[in-house]
């Protein structure tokens, strides 16, 4: 185990195991004894649909924190870009002449601009909000940013392997549950 898993474990807590709540999928030891359950009673298929819906609500769970991981994986370098820019204009600041640069207009298309030396840049917040910022405050926040969205990130790489863990035993279950009957029918076939 890494150092890094280590602190998460201990910022997660002994009695819980995803960051996101996803709840823990229990290993089924011995089928007759689940099977024997009242909840289970009845038929086969009943707990084998139960167990395809728990499973089907993994996959949506792991649908989901995928995309928030893309959106954060892109994320991430754009703050990272920003937070270069304003260091470019803070050792830039105390100089006399303008600054030659590109910036991103959309995808793959710039455009040159002159920036004076400058104590202030405007920073996207979303939503189309955009706020005026010394640069000492911009550096600040856009390093802030970065950490969360990295810590948050680390919690979501936890959070899909801990849900590749529940795939794999609801599909061990299933398939348990599936041969457990397989069996019992043949004998009853053999009786």
């Amino acid at each position: 185990m890494e150092e890094g898993d280590k602190n998460l474990e201990t910022k997660l807590g002994n009695e819980k195991k995803s960051y996101a709540g996803i709840p823990e999928a229990d290993f089924v030891e011995d089928v007759d004894a689940f099977m024997a359950k009242p909840d289970n009673e009845g038929s086969v298929d009943k707990v084998l649909k139960k167990l395809d819906e728990q499973h089907s609500k993994y996959k949506f769970m792991e649908y989901n924190l995928s995309n928030k991981r893309r959106r954060l994986r892109t994320q991430i370098p754009e703050l990272e870009r920003s937070l270069e820019m304003i260091e470019k204009l803070q050792a830039e600041k105390n100089n006399s002449q303008d600054l030659e640069t590109q910036f991103l207009l959309s995808e793959q298309v710039f455009a040159r601009a002159t920036v004076p030396p400058t104590n202030k840049v405007c920073l996207w917040l979303g939503a189309n909000v955009m706020l005026e910022y010394t640069l000492d405050d911009a550096q600040e926040l856009l390093v802030k940013n970065i950490e969360a969205a990295k810590r948050n990130l680390s919690y979501l790489e936890h959070d899909l392997d801990f849900l590749r863990d529940q795939f794999t035993t609801t599909e061990v279950n299933m398939a348990r549950v599936y041969n457990w009957d397989v069996k019992r029918r043949q004998a009853m076939k053999s009786a």
